[in-house]
C-alpha cells in the first residue's frame, strides 16, 4: 500500500515522510512540482542530503530548470517508481503539496494527447469569432466542462475542444475522479491559521537566511517558464530586475506562501480521503504509524464525508 503524506506547505511534511520510510522500510517518493527540479534547493526547502537519514528520494533534481513540467511525464514516471519499490518489497512513501501532482500519481487521470494543428485552427478561430462562439460548440458536446469553465477562459475553452475533437468524448470524462489506481492511505499535515502562517513567516526567514536570494540569482539566467513562477523564485527575480526592494520581496515571499497554503488546504480538504492529524502533536509519528497499520490490516475507518461526499474541514481552513 503507497503512503502519501499530503497538506499545505510548512506543515513538516518532509520530515514525517522520512521517519515513516525509516519505519516501514521505505523509500519517499516526491510530489513536488518544484522539487524536481536541479539546483532549487532552499526556495523549495528541499531536504539538505544529510538530513535524509540514509532514505533515498525519487524524483528529486531530475528535471533541469529550463524545462516545463509535465504532469502526465510526472504521472508515468512517478508510478513506474512505485511499482519498482513495490517489486522489491519497499515501501513508497510519496510526500508533496502538488495537489494536481498527488492526484495524477494515486487516482485514475488520463491526460490526451495534443495536436498541434487542432489546437492552432482552434485559437485561430477565438480570435477571428470570438471566445463565447467557442464556448457555444463546447456548451453543446459538454455541459458540464462548458458550466465549469468561463467564456473568458480561452485557454482551456481551446484545451476543452481540443481533447474532445482528438478522443471522441467530453472533455470532463478525462477529468480525474477519487479512485485509486493501486491501493494507497493519504495522511494530511494540518494546524491551525496562526500557527500555520507563523510557520510560512519562520520558514521565509530561514530560507532568506540560507541563502534563497544568492540561489535565484544565480539561477535566473536558466530558468524556464514553469520555474520561473515558483513562490520565492517569481518574487526574488522581480527584485533582481529593479521593481522592488528586498523588504518588499520578502513580504511578498510570505504573502504567496500563504497564499499558497491556503490553495493546498482547499486542495486536499475537498478530498474526504484524507486521514487529518495536527501537524503539531508529539505523537504525530505514532499517529500516522497507527493510520498505517490500520490500512494494511483492512480495517481502517474512512475519515467523516467519506461515504456521503462531504468535506472533512482541516483545521487552518
Amino acid at each position: 500500500m503507497i503512503v502519501a503524506v499530503v497538506g499545505p506547505t510548512a506543515t513538516g511534511k518532509s520530515d514525517l515522510g522520512i521517519e515513516l520510510a525509516l519505519a516501514l522500510g521505505g523509500e519517499v517518493v516526491n510530489a513536488d512540482a518544484f522539487q524536481l527540479y536541479r539546483g532549487m534547493d532552499v526556495g523549495t526547502a528541499k531536504v539538505p542530503v544529510p538530513a535524509r537519514r540514509g532514505v533515498p528520494h525519487r524524483l528529486l533534481d531530475v528535471l533541469d530548470p529550463a524545462q516545463d513540467a509535465s504532469v502526465a511525464d510526472y504521472q508515468r514516471d512517478a508510478r513506474a517508481q512505485c511499482a519498482e519499490l513495490a517489486a522489491s518489497g519497499r515501501r513508497a512513501v510519496v510526500v508533496g503539496g502538488s495537489g494536481l501532482y498527488v492526484r495524477a500519481l494515486l487516482d485514475r487521470m488520463d491526460f490526451p494527447g495534443t495536436d498541434p494543428r487542432v489546437r492552432a485552427e482552434l485559437e485561430s478561430r477565438a480570435e477571428t469569432e470570438g471566445a463565447r462562439v467557442l464556448h457555444a460548440e463546447l456548451a453543446a458536446v459538454d455541459p458540464e466542462a462548458a458550466a465549469s469553465i468561463g467564456p473568458r477562459n480561452v485557454r482551456r475553452v481551446v484545451r476543452a475542444l481540443e481533447v474532445v475533437a482528438l478522443t471522441g468524448r467530453p472533455y470532463t470524462a478525462n477529468l480525474p475522479r477519487q479512485e485509486y489506481v493501486a491501493p494507497a492511505v493519504q495522511i494530511g499535515l494540518d494546524c491551525d491559521r496562526d500557527a500555520l502562517d507563523a510557520r510560512v513567516e519562520g520558514r521565509v526567514a530561514a530560507m532568506w537566511d540560507a541563502g534563497l536570494v544568492e540561489e535565484v540569482r544565480g539561477l535566473r539566467d536558466s530558468l524556464g517558464r514553469t520555474a520561473s513562477r515558483a513562490v520565492g523564485y517569481a518574487e526574488v527575480l522581480e527584485m533582481l530586475a529593479g521593481r522592488w526592494d528586498e523588504d518588499e520581496a520578502r513580504s511578498r515571499v510570505v504573502a504567496g506562501t500563504r497564499r499558497l497554503a491556503r490553495k493546498q488546504m482547499g486542495w486536499f480538504g475537498r478530498d474526504p480521503r484524507v486521514h487529518w492529524l495536527d501537524a503539531r502533536s508529539e505523537e504525530l509519528v505514532a499517529d500516522a504509524l497507527t493510520l498505517v497499520a490500520a490500512a494494511d490490516a483492512g480495517r481502517l475507518v474512512e475519515p467523516r464525508g467519506a461515504h456521503d461526499g462531504g468535506v472533512r474541514r482541516p483545521l487552518g481552513s
